[in-house]
């Protein structure tokens, strides 16, 4: 049997502004609820690393990218409503 696809994410935060640690948070709980062991978070300061933010089209914090499974998604702002992520990031098959 093949296991469920992993979600990745990448998380791009400007230090530990409240907007920053207000979208880790939603996120974090929004993937133990809906994702269970199903998810990778990257979390990115672009203070520490502005030329990678730059790379990636970075230009508003919070930023979250869905790297996989299917297409890349990016979603901006502090990902406080669950039913809008679980469209946006399909992962409704996958919803507790």
């Amino acid at each position: 049997m093949t296991p469920p696809p992993s979600f990745k994410f990448r998380l791009f935060v400007a230090g530990g502004t409240p907007n920053s640690v207000q979208a880790l948070g939603n996120l974090k709980s929004f993937c133990q609820s809906h994702l269970a062991n199903l998810y990778e978070i990257e979390v990115v300061d672009v203070f520490r690393e502005p030329l990678r933010a730059l790379s990636e089209g970075i230009f508003m914090t919070p930023t979250l990218l869905k790297l996989g499974p299917g297409a890349a998604v990016r979603i901006v702002g502090t990902l406080s409503d669950s039913r809008v992520l679980l469209q946006n990031l399909g992962a409704e098959a996958n919803a507790a």
